[in-house]
This record gives structure tokens, sequence and C-alpha cells, in this order.
């Protein structure tokens, strides 16, 4: 039977059916069987369609074009259906293996997003190593399965199936770009769970440092340097020298870990910031150390000095006394024997030490200098002059900065080696590093100096200056377009001949890092200020200077994911200031809509930013990096604006102490909030419980204030009420 459709647009089989051909067959019992068959359900062909008895394959081209049957039926079409039945049964089996592909990749995918870091460098190892072998395992699989499509493309291209070579091909376009896909994921996740490993490895090395480090102050501080004689000097001086060469050392490891801190930092490292804290904390520590060794070595050579000189003067005293005492007076009777005793006294006289020469008050002042407990080694007068003199520094640093590298692009000796693009661009690769330097060399640095003598007001100092200080949120702003820059022209000439200008060992890079570390070195400092000078004058400012650094810290950084957020329609400086932000597992819930999901049942959470204000929260998606050159950041796609007006909170969830609901419009939407750890968690759950019961006291005032002024109308309306009924 042939079966000829209508046009396009049809419905499907059999009510599109136009035209019924029967091609009888030419045996006699085959056309006697048919033909038995056609009656019984003739009624049946009759009613539904029209049918046409045809008496051989010639009468079928009359209805059908030659070109359009096989050659059984005396058509010219080139088809077996055999050989379709195998290549569609080929290509639905490959289909099949790219959807197992596609949820194999899928769950891999999940798997690396909920698998739980351990806190040990091996474990992260062998985590490392079983996901990497994995992968190895998916992408031969996905080869395999590539090789399979390209050789079923081969035969339908062969056997000029378009239809169906069609539909290979984007099968395995589908799989190319899950393949990119996968690669991607795997790659970032791959450079991630390292450097988790390597800050796992770095914090190891800071602890190990920081506990030798702790260990050698400690020794320092039991080496007492009050000694009363010359035997106990050179025994302190001895331990002394043990203990400095130990110190040396541990100092010069600490040197390799700071300086592996600053590579990972250069290698734009996700903790960067803490690896700097780190960096700081150590050769702070290095600094204390070394200044407390050298001040006790000082004295003790001077106490050692001055015991043999006192030694020396004991033994002159003891030989003047036995010469006194054998100067017999019968001898001064004659003029030989007073002028043999006086030329021995002179020449007494003449071997007189230095110390007994100078007087009594020299003597006094020698005296003092060494027994004065001015040696508190590490006193309020050190910690300030370490921060001036770091200050003085840290502006010569950035001076030889501007001067060095920023100047010399309007060289024009060294324009030659200068690109173009570069010149145009000095103020993203430099930031606002000049506004930096004039403030600190104008101003503050001034500030600091006139503190010398009277320390107790560096606090205040820094409380005047902290408006001065949010420049520094614009310098770190754009320090993620100064690093692309750099990364783009690290290797040219001109930064290499000015450094060599310089004789600068470390390259531009670590310089303009410079301003990031000063910001966390002033925090250091105040707490060390801080800690010796307990119930002194000026310890709330100090206190108040630290507090407002440390503010300053962390509103630069949450400042620095802000600026990456996109995607916000409303203007986001009218939410003030960032209170909070940090990345979450979230899960949505919602009550109405078509968007209502069970999110309970939710396999997979969402990777959301979030960023608390005052008036609102911001849900976000990190995005990776995009753009070219100086323009590749790091950005948050913009998802949800939550109200804090319209915000409540559950502070536990069951099943998880690391979890809290944040709902919305009366749990219209439920918001369930994982964080990365109780910590995160509660300070958290403490800022949104602080923002949310100010609304409330705000709401009480306002809702009294409302009262009160509804009395008062009615209380005149009332007034005026009884003033016109007495004129009545």
């Amino acid at each position: 039977a042939a079966v000829v459709r209508q046009p396009e647009g049809a419905a499907s089989f059999p009510g599109n059916l136009h035209l019924v051909l029967v091609l009888r067959p030419t045996s006699f019992f085959h056309r006697t069987v048919t033909d038995i068959g056609f009656r019984f359900s003739q009624e049946d062909f009759m009613l539904k369609m029209p049918v046409v008895m045809l008496s051989s394959v010639t009468d079928l081209l009359r209805y059908i074009n030659e070109n359009q049957l096989t050659s059984e039926f005396g058509g010219t079409l080139d088809y077996c259906h055999s050989d379709w039945i195998v290549l569609r049964t080929a290509i639905e089996s490959f289909a099949v293996t790219v959807k197992d592909i596609a949820q194999m990749l899928q769950g891999f995918g999940t798997e690396l997003a909920e698998t739980e870091l351990p806190d040990e460098g091996k474990a992260i190892e062998r985590l490392l190593e079983s996901q990497t072998d994995k992968y190895r395992k998916l992408k031969d699989a996905i080869r395999s399965v590539s090789k399979e499509g390209r050789h079923l493309l081969s035969s339908l291209e062969t056997s000029e199936k378009e239809d169906d070579s069609q539909w290979d091909v984007k099968l395995l376009a589908q799989l190319r770009d899950m393949e990119s896909a996968f690669d991607g994921f795997f790659e970032k996740h791959h450079l991630k769970l390292h450097q988790y490993l390597q800050l796992l490895r770095y914090e190891h090395s800071f602890q190990e440092m920081e506990l030798c480090l702790e260990h050698l102050m400690a020794q320092e501080r039991e080496l007492s340097v009050s000694v009363d004689t010359l035997a106990q000097t050179e025994q302190a001086l001895k331990r002394l020298d043990s203990l400095e060469s130990n110190a040396q050392e541990v100092v010069a490891r600490a040197q390799i870990i700071i300086l592996h801190g600053h590579q990972l930092s250069a290698s734009h490292h996700y903790a960067m910031a803490l690896i700097m804290q780190r960096c700081n904390e150590l050769r702070h520590y290095c600094d204390t150390l070394n200044a407390a060794l050298k001040t006790k070595h000082s004295r003790l050579l001077h106490t050692h000095q001055l015991l043999l000189c006192l030694g020396q003067a004991q033994t002159w005293c003891d030989n003047g006394a036995y010469l006194l005492a054998n100067q017999l007076v019968e001898k001064s009777q004659s003029k030989e024997g007073a002028q043999a005793a006086l030329k021995d006294i002179e020449k007494l006289l003449e071997g007189m030490p230095s110390l007994l020469s100078s007087g009594p008050d020299i003597l006094a002042i020698e005296y003092e200098a060494v027994l004065t407990p001015q040696l508190q080694v590490r006193s309020h007068y050190h910690v300030m002059r370490e921060l001036i003199e770091t200050e003085r520094i840290y502006v010569e640093e950035l001076l030889s900065v501007l001067l060095g590298y920023r100047a010399e692009m309007d060289n024009p000796a060294l324009s030659g080696l200068l690109p173009p693009i570069l010149r145009s661009k000095r103020d993203i690769l430099f930031g606002n590093m000049p506004e930096i330097y004039n403030f600190h060399s104008r101003v503050f640095l001034q500030d600091l100096e006139g503190c010398l003598e009277a320390p107790e007001g560096v606090g205040a100092c820094f409380l005047e200056r902290k408006e001065s200080f949010q420049m520094y949120e614009c310098y770190c702003q754009n320090k993620p377009r100064s690093e692309a820059l750099w990364r783009q022209f690290s290797d040219c000439a001109f930064f290499q001949e000015c450094q060599k200008k310089l004789e600068h060992k470390l390259g531009l890079d670590s310089y303009l890092l410079k301003p990031v570390q000063r910001l966390t070195k002033y925090q250091l400092l105040l707490k060390e200020l801080l800690k010796y000078s307990t119930d002194c004058e000026g310890t709330s400012e100090l206190q108040g200077a630290l507090t407002a650094m440390l503010d300053l810290l962390k509103s630069v950084n949450d400042s620095m994911h802000q600026i990456a957020i996109t995607g916000y329609e409303g203007d986001i400086c009218e939410l003030g200031r960032v209170l909070m932000q940090g990345s979450f597992s979230v899960w949505i819930s919602h009550k109405k809509g078509p968007t209502r999901m069970k999110e309970l049942a939710r396999f997979k959470p969402m990777q959301r930013h979030l960023f608390l204000y005052e008036r609102a929260l911001l849900l976000c998606k990190r995005r990776e990096e995009h753009g070219d050159g100086c323009d590749k950041t790091p950005s948050y796609s913009f998802k949800h604006y939550l109200k804090m007006t319209a915000v409540g909170i559950t502070e536990n969830v069951k099943g998880d102490v690391k979890k809290f609901e944040i709902w919305y419009s009366g749990r219209e939407e439920v918001y369930v909030v994982q964080a990365p750890t109780l910590e995160v968690k509660t300070a958290w759950l403490n800022e949104l419980r602080r923002i949310l019961t100010n609304q409330q006291k705000m709401l009480r005032g306002l809702t009294k204030a409302h009262l009160l002024a509804s009395f008062v109308a009615l209380n005149c309306c009332f007034s005026e009420n009884m003033r016109y009924g007495q004129k009545l």
C-alpha cells in the first residue's frame, strides 16, 4: 500500500492521509487473500479515505513520481531500509550516550561543588589527585564518544543522509560545548583547590614561624641585663650572642615565608588580603625581636665597658692606697726622699684611668646610663619611633615610584621603550598614589613627628585625619585594574630600565602594593601602642584610632566587592555603606506564583554573594573574570533586592547549625542561607538583628509621634469647639 499524505500542516497519522493506493499482488493466491481481506475492511476504508486499487507497478507511477519510489516499485530512489535502521539505531544510541555523558558531567560538577574541603594538607592532595583522576576519565569518555560521533557523521555523509547528518552535527556541537564548559569549570575549580592548598600550607608555615618567633621573644625577655660583675656580664653576652645567632637563622626563614607570601599575592591568590596581613605580622615580629636584641646587646656592651673601667679604677686605687701606705714619713724628712715619694705619686697619677679623670658628674652619668631601667625592651617611645621611621620610609618609597616610574613616562629618552597605550593609562596603573603621597608627605608625617615627644596624642592624630584615609578606598578599588594592566606589560623594557636606575630589588608591582601593606601596618602598630598605654593619657583615643583603622580596612574590602556589582538598575550609592558582604549557599522557596519550587528538595543550592546595607539586602551571583587586559575583573551579577523593612529572620534551621532563614513579605519568599562557618553566621545574625531592632525602635518612635500629633490636633479642635460653644 502506498500512502499519499496531505501537504504540510496536517495532523498525525492517520488523520492526514489524502489517498491510499493498494497494489494488488501478481500471484493468484496472494491476490485472492488480499481481495478477501479488503472486502472485510472495505467499508472502513471507504468511510475514512479514498482507496485506489492498482494492478501493476506501472499504474503506481501514474500517481507517484519515480524518483520518490524505490527500485522494487519501479522507481529510482536509492534507499535501503535495513541500512536506514542501522544508521538510525546508531544515531539514537549516540544521542543516549551524549545524554549519559551530560548527566555524568553534571553529577561530577555537583560532587565538586558539594565536597567538604578538609583542613589537612595531605587530605587536600588526595582530593586533588582523586578529582583529577575522575576528570581525566571523563575526558577519555568524552573523546571516545566524540570519536564515535565523527565516525557516525562520516557514515551519514557517505550515504548522503542530510537530515540525519544535521542531527548528528548538532549532537556533536552540544558535546563540544559541554566539554568546553566542563574544562573551564574544572580548571577554575582546580585552581581554587590548589590555591586553598597553598593557603593551608602558608598558614601552617606562618603558625610554625609565629611559635618560633614568640619562643625567641620569650627567651629574650627572660635574658636579664641586670648584672653586677664582669663575669656575669660576659656570661650574659655569651647567652645573648647565642640567642642572636638563633634569631638570625629564624628571621632569615621568616623572610623566605614573607617573600613566598608576596609571590602568592602577585599571582592573584584569592586570599591575598589575609596573606599580606600574615606577611606584615611576621615582619612586625622580626622588627620587634631585632630591636629588642640590639638594645640589650648595646646595654650589655656598655655595662661590660663600664665594669672593665671600674675594675681598672679599682686596681689603680688599690695600687695608690698601697703606695701611700708604704710611704714612710721618715723618708720625706730629706729633700731626696720627698722628691722620690712625689715622683712615685706623679707616676701613679699619670696612670689614672680615664673614667676617674672625667670627674664625678661624668661618672654618675655613665653609671646611671647602665643602671636606669630604661630597657623595658619594647616600650611606648620604641613603637612611636618605629611608627615614625616606617612612615618616613613609606613616603620615600612612594616618591621613588612617582619619580622613578610615573614621571619617567614623560621622559623623551625613554619614549621608545614605552608602549603608547601605557602612557595614556598611567592613572589606571598608579591609581591615586600622587594624592596619597601628598597627604602623607605634607600632612600625616608631620603630625606623627609632632607626637614623638608627646605620644599620648598619636590616637587623636589618627582620628583627626580619619576622613583623609578614605582615599585608600579609591586606590584599592582601582587595584584589580592596575594589576591587570601590569600583567599585560610587566615584561616591558621601560619598567626594567626604571627598576635598574632605581636599583630596586623588587619590581614595580611590589611597590604598588605598598599602600595596601601600609594600611594593614597601622592597625598592628596601634595595637602595639595600646599594649604599653594601659590607663595612660590618650588611651581612649588610641582605641578609637584602632577601631577607625580596622573599620577602614573592612570598608575598603567591602567597597572593592561592591564596585563589581552589575545589573542593579537603581543608584547603588543610595543604599549607603556596605555593612557586611560574603558568599553563601542559598535555597529559595516561593509561596506563590510560577517560580514556586520545593526548596528543601532542591539537590544543589545556589551560590550567592550577599551585600547587607542598612536599608536593603542584595543577592548577587559571582561571575568569573571577564573582559580583556586592564578591564578583566571579577563581577557580581545582581539577582534579588530585599527591602529591610519587609525582612524577618529565623536564627536556627533544623539539621545544620550553619543555616538560618531570611524571610520576606510575611514568608512569601523564604531564603535558607548556609554560612561557611558558625562564626560567620553569628556575625551576620548580630548585624541583621541590630538593623531590625533599630527599625522597630524607629517605628515605635514614629507611632508615638503620630499619636502625640493626633492628640494635640484633637485637643486643639476640642478647645476650639468649646470656645465656639461659649460664644453661642
